[in-house]
């Protein structure tokens, strides 16, 4: 309870700049609380004054009468309408900042923090989860203070209009809260389970949005339906064992509030026609006794908006703990106190390296990993899938921290660095190329976003990009679509190639990222990065031996540990595996 508590505080403290409507606003629901609940009074008084003075009564106190009601009436709407109209402003935009925290604190977490809570987990905190927190928020500024405010100035006129009578109403509370909260806690674990299964349904919407070509390719369109139409009656169902739950909350209220008419009609009766006084107030008039039954009703009207929070208080608690979450979480990689802003050279070395990928894993992704590289060379990785290359150049520009030993570049353990001179120096073209909506130069400027036009010119001739680029009619002008799909794989990684250079690395990584590219643009790339950056080291992970045979230092990687490290040469001479992979390859018919 202490930890939601916490997350609560941590949500709502993103009110900041909107705070002042949340103030208002409340102080706005006790005016109108209050002028409701004077109506009443006031017309009970009216109707005493007239049966009293028995026609004597002048028009000038009816009148005066009116006018208190009247202007009572129009100083409750107003307060409503403004408390509406604040309500709103400080509920938009606490969403509007909750999402600009998440989206901020996400962009500064590390791989390990992503992995954690999975992306599409990470799109329904931003997306229905603030939602609902926001919701439930609008609703606390408003109706919990207006509905307690109604109950207690209700009450408080009850007694003062019936005496003893309103007890009745007083003894029927704690039984519909009870009701209420009971209804409340049963149905809470259901929406933990259904924000779990959103998670799952975003994924399954993203993997089949990005991977689209694939499912039509295979003409899986009829089992992606089935699959989605599963987890969405999934959710459905869940929310369909909660809304019955739920359901129960208007059967209590109402029962609730006619029984305690009948119970208040049948008592005040009996005192008003026996001529019986009431405790506390003496006689009772129909007047006094009808008063009675409106605060009576008033109370209970309190309590069915209690109900209502405490229903989306149901559905938004989870939702406040899952934004919570990702607020409090800290980032697994952070600058150290005193950062190191410059980069000698491009020197890279691994000293007695482990790593896995998280504390629980029971086995190291690498293991054992002792490598030097010296500034300006040409290192190529090779192993089978899942031998550790990638999480080994991962280590270098800190996507992972290690979790034994340390990693150098330029004599400095990559630990000791500003996260983004690290970052600025060694450039990665990862695994999976991505390119994002905007045109070529929007996405060439990722690396360097005050690159001129003959520097990106350059860069893309070095990747060779620039033919490609010239032979479509706007040029470097032309509109990339979301992921790059209006080009082909081939052409997607030269351009994030070339994107990488204009950073102006000291070291290069490059990730199986010309894998789509035909031998001979391949061995093009390879010379123009040996030729035209000698001093940029560059580290390639490939599949195909052809793309890293000139390497000055070739890494075999297997089962997560250095099984070999030499030159073409000598590999293919002493090492099993590299041999193995090299005839492989150049079996009769050539390489494929």
């Amino acid at each position: 309870m202490i930890d939601l508590i916490r997350k609560f505080k941590i949500v709502f403290s993103h009110i900041k700049q909107f705070k002042k409507y949340a103030i208002i606003t409340p102080i706005l629901m006790i005016g109108e609380a209050g002028a409701e609940c004077a109506i009443p009074f006031i017309m009970s008084l009216l109707v005493s004054t007239i049966e009293e003075g028995k026609g004597t009564v002048d028009m000038g106190t009816i009148w005066m009468y009116a006018g208190i009601l009247i202007g009572l009436t129009i100083f409750s709407i107003i307060c409503g309408v403004l408390g509406g109209i604040f309500a709103a402003k400080a509920s938009t935009g606490l969403a509007r900042n909750l999402r600009h925290a998440l989206y901020a604190k996400v962009q500064d977490f590390s791989f390990a923090n992503i992995d954690h809570f999975s992306a599409s987990s990470l799109v329904t905190r931003m997306t229905t989860d603030i939602n609902n927190a926001v919701m439930a928020f609008s609703m606390v500024i408003r109706i919990v203070v207006r509905a307690p405010l109604m109950i207690i100035f209700s009450a408080v006129m009850a007694f003062i209009s019936g005496g003893a009578i309103a007890w009745i109403f007083i003894g029927i509370m704690p039984i519909v809260m009870f009701g209420l909260i009971l209804l409340m806690i049963k149905a809470m674990p259901i929406f933990r389970r259904v924000f779990k299964r959103y998670d799952a349904l975003n994924q399954s919407v993203k993997e089949n949005v990005e991977g689209i070509r694939v499912v039509k390719s295979f003409v899986r369109e009829d089992y992606e339906k089935e699959k989605f139409a599963k987890a969405s009656n999934s959710i459905a169902g869940e929310f369909i064992k909660a809304e019955k739950i739920l359901a129960f909350s208007n059967p209590i209220m109402n029962t609730s509030i006619h029984l305690s008419n009948i119970l208040v009609l049948a008592i005040g009766s009996y005192f008003i026609l026996e001529n019986v006084p009431v405790g506390g107030i003496g006689n009772i008039s129909v007047a006094t006794l009808s008063a009675c039954i409106t605060y009576g009703v008033q109370i209970l009207a309190g309590l069915m908006m209690v109900s209502m929070i405490i229903v989306m208080m149901a559905m938004s608690i989870e939702s406040m703990n899952r934004i919570g979450q990702v607020l409090e979480e800290k980032s697994t990689i952070v600058n150290c106190e005193n950062p190191v802003y410059e980069m000698k050279n491009g020197d890279v070395e691994f000293k007695n390296v482990n790593f896995r990928y998280s504390e629980e894993a029971e086995n190291n992704a690498v293991s054992n990993i002792n490598i030097k590289i010296k500034s300006g060379q040409f290192v190529g990785i090779i192993g089978s899938t899942g031998s550790g290359k990638t999480s080994l150049v991962n280590l270098i520009c800190r996507l992972y921290d290690v979790s034994e030993g340390e990693v150098l570049v330029g004599d400095t353990n990559v630990k000791e660095y500003d996260l983004e001179t690290l970052r600025n120096n060694v450039a990665v073209v990862l695994q999976k190329n991505v390119l994002f909506s905007g045109t070529i130069k929007d996405n060439l400027r990722w690396g360097d976003e005050n690159a001129t036009d003959e520097e990106m010119i350059h860069a893309c001739k070095i990747a060779q990009a620039h033919e490609f680029i010239e032979k479509f009619p706007q040029g470097y002008d032309t509109y990339i679509e979301q992921g790059g799909t209006n080009v082909s794989g081939g052409q997607k990684q030269r351009l994030c190639i070339a994107r990488a250079l204009l950073k102006k690395p000291k070291v290069l990584i490059l990730d199986d990222s010309t894998s789509a590219v035909d031998t001979k643009t391949d061995a093009i790339i390879r010379k123009n990065l040996k030729e035209i950056v000698p001093d940029t080291t560059k580290i390639v992970i490939a599949q195909r031996i052809s793309s890293i045979e000139t390497a000055d230092q070739i890494i075999v990687m297997d089962n997560g540990q250095i099984n070999a490290i030499g030159t073409h040469d000598s590999l293919l001479k002493n090492n099993e595996i590299y041999r193995e992979v090299y005839y492989s390859q150049n079996r009769k018919g050539g390489e494929q």
